[in-house]
């Protein structure tokens, strides 16, 4: 396939924007044409999702870096220490983030049309979407970390204007406000860590980097410090503690745009950036592997507690977003960096689903016009008989993320806690049977709160007037998209079967395709494998876990209905406040860290700003000013003042001569 052709990965959801955008702009009649304009932005990404397809298709896994696809789109600039391009590489780590964004991008703005229908600002909706996508693309698939770091930023741009698209509510533009600064920190991080990177390689680019892979080898602490701050980044991207904040208010959004920043791009980006340097940084630093495990590990847990007390639709599906991100890590911190993607692709398919099933659900409930708030379960129930297929699906997601074989939870979720349990059994580290133990924990709370939503939205009683309008399905261009992901969310885990059952050719996913012989373009640490009978009773605990939690919460709330709850506060006692007060992170950052940064703004920032900074431009401004004005009093037009003036000047100029 020639360089043109894969170009259009990249150009075409640029150009979607800028179409969009630019007709949007100067037509009030093209704004009024909401099916032409999205059936331009899903092609723009629908045609890339199709050529990746064909390079997938023709594409020889395990050739290392020799065998990636490479294609640059220009030059940007060339000094003597930096040759900077717009390049891009596909290989079998972005090849796979490139299917999924598209893939799930494609079917996120087929569902997008008619759930934005109406929308006084439909067209800029999917101006923000095709940039967003653009951005993703620039991320995953560059070459280099400069292309990857505009990718990273623009997504973060992108997500600022989705998460506050309805910004004339101020709580959804703080929503916005509050994902653009906690991302920053992060991204200050990344530059670092950039920096640290150019000056001991002498290069940006992946290829160079990673065959400088000696240079972090030789040199323990910068390894460590380039993996830390490629951490702390990650942190922010993929919402873990300490800056996970953002995400569950980022559902501010309208809902597709959090099943695009949830399921399949923005929160990846971390997991991405830490696989895409496994091999050159982060297997030669250990310990912050430990830390990366066991930070996802507390932020696993601390989420899935959270997400049991929610009521609100879209967040427990946000607080299980930050759940399952932390279990993306606990396989990163196992070294296990091919089982992270693998868990990425999985949770790709069920959590877009359940997103966009949120979206179905609140489409259908406001359309009632019975409840005040369209998203709160507690006023929902009953839903499976009125709109059967977002049922459906949304149970076969549950079933999904839950972790029931066959379906593709099972099998990422399951070998995500072997790795951590062989990296502690046969690695010796300790810490990781804390984080297997973490695990194992968080998985029955996973099985449990989703449940608990599913039930509650779908089984039982409406809990809704049934006078006037009654819930309905959505229209086709919802529901098929829903169908689409339900099915992936059955089958997307046989790409990754355990070594029980295939016994190490099948695991195309983990063993064959991103961990290939080459150890290009991810390398995992742990290599040994558990003996058949360790693995089989760590299956067999797995679906126990998972079938208890789902068992458990359905009895109890298909019987005591939202009246189940009350159970489940006494169960945790003084802990429940807590939980259901999200263990007053927000409110711990206002009071430490906003409250005196405005106060510091305020009282010192601020007046050095007006009396210093401002007071030297005005006072320079002030003085060219007042002198300007008593020259003036001498430019009188008088000749004679003039050669009064000269004959002063030369006695002055004599007498200095003379004395």
């Amino acid at each position: 396939m020639n360089n043109a052709v894969l170009s259009l990965i990249i150009i075409l959801p640029f150009l979607g924007a800028l179409t969009i955008g630019l007709l949007g702009f100067i037509s009030k009649a093209f704004r009024a044409q909401e099916k032409l304009i999205g059936l331009m932005a899903t092609l723009a990404v629908a045609i890339p999702f199709g050529i990746l397809v064909s390079v997938f298709a023709g594409y020889h896994a395990g050739g290392g870096a020799s065998g990636s696809v490479n294609f640059v789109l220009f030059d940007w600039m060339t000094t003597a220490n930096l040759h900077l391009h717009f390049g891009y590489m596909l290989d079998e780590l972005s090849l796979l983030m490139g299917l999924i964004v598209t893939g799930i991008g494609a079917l996120i703005h087929i569902y997008s049309i008619s759930y934005m229908h109406g929308d006084s600002g439909f067209y800029k909706y999917f101006l923000y979407l095709n940039l967003f996508i653009f951005s993703m693309l620039n991320l995953i698939l560059g070459d280099n970390l400069i292309v990857t770091f505009l990718g990273w930023e623009g997504v973060g741009a992108c997500s600022y204007f989705l998460i506050g698209f309805w910004f004339t509510d101020m709580e959804k533009a703080k929503a916005a406000q509050k994902a653009f600064v906690a991302n920053r920190v992060g991204d200050f991080a990344f530059l670092v860590a950039i920096f640290l990177i150019f000056f001991n390689v002498g290069s940006l680019n992946y290829a160079d980097i990673l065959a400088s892979s000696s240079v972090f080898a030789s040199n323990g602490d910068l390894a460590f410090w380039v993996a830390l701050l490629v951490f702390i980044a990650a942190t922010g991207k993929s919402a873990q503690i300490p800056l996970y904040v953002w995400l569950p208010d980022a559902m501010a959004g309208p809902t597709p745009v959090s099943a695009l920043i949830h399921a399949a791009t923005m929160v990846t980006s971390g997991i991405f950036l830490i696989s895409r340097l496994s091999g050159a940084v982060f297997i030669h630093a250990p310990e912050v592997l430990m830390v990366v495990g066991v930070v996802g590990a507390l932020t696993a847990l601390m989420a899935a507690l959270i997400a049991i007390t929610q009521n609100d639709i879209k967040k427990v599906l946000a607080y299980s977003t930050v759940s399952q991100l932390g279990f993306m890590f606990m396989a990163l911190g196992a070294g296990a960096f091919s089982t992270a993607i693998f868990h990425v692709m999985t949770h790709a398919f069920f959590k877009a689903c359940l997103f966009l099933g949120s979206g179905s659900v609140i489409h259908a409930m406001d359309h009632t016009h019975a409840v005040d708030d369209p998203q709160d379960i507690r006023t929902m129930g009953g839903l499976g008989r009125f709109m059967r297929s977002t049922a459906l699906t949304f149970w076969i997601s549950t079933i999904a993320i839950a972790g029931i074989p066959p379906l593709a939870g099972f099998f990422s979720k399951d070998e995500i806690l072997a790795k951590n349990f062989a990296a502690g059994y046969m690695g010796g580290e300790t810490v990781y049977f804390f984080v297997w133990g973490v695990g194992v924990l968080t998985a029955l709370l996973t099985a449990f709160y989703m449940t608990r939503v599913t039930t509650l939205t779908f089984n039982g009683q409406p809990r809704f007037p049934l006078e006037g309008h009654h819930p309905h399905e959505s229209p086709a261009l919802m529901t098929i998209p829903l169908w689409i992901l339900a099915i992936l969310a059955v089958v997307g885990g046989f790409l990754g079967l355990p070594e029980i059952i295939q016994h190490g050719h099948l695991n195309w996913i983990s063993h064959h395709w991103l961990a290939n012989e080459s150890g290009y373009p991810v390398h995992n640490v742990h290599h040994e494998h558990l003996s058949v009978a360790i693995e089989a009773i760590l299956i067999a605990l797995s679906v126990i876990i998972a079938a208890s939690g789902m068992l458990l919460s359905y009895r109890l709330y298909s019987s005591r209905n939202i009246a189940g709850d009350e159970r489940v506060k006494r169960v945790f006692g003084k802990l429940y406040p807590v939980m259901s007060g999200k263990f007053f992170v927000d409110e711990f950052y206002n009071v430490f860290l906003i409250r005196p940064f405005v106060a510091f703004s305020r009282f010192i920032i601020m007046p050095i700003d007006k009396y210093v900074v401002d007071g030297i431009v005005n006072g320079t401004a002030g003085t060219v000013n007042i002198l300007g004005s008593a020259f003036k009093l001498f430019q009188t037009g008088i000749i004679k003042h003039y050669a009064l003036l000269m004959i002063m000047g030369v006695m002055g100029f004599l007498a200095y001569l003379l004395f």
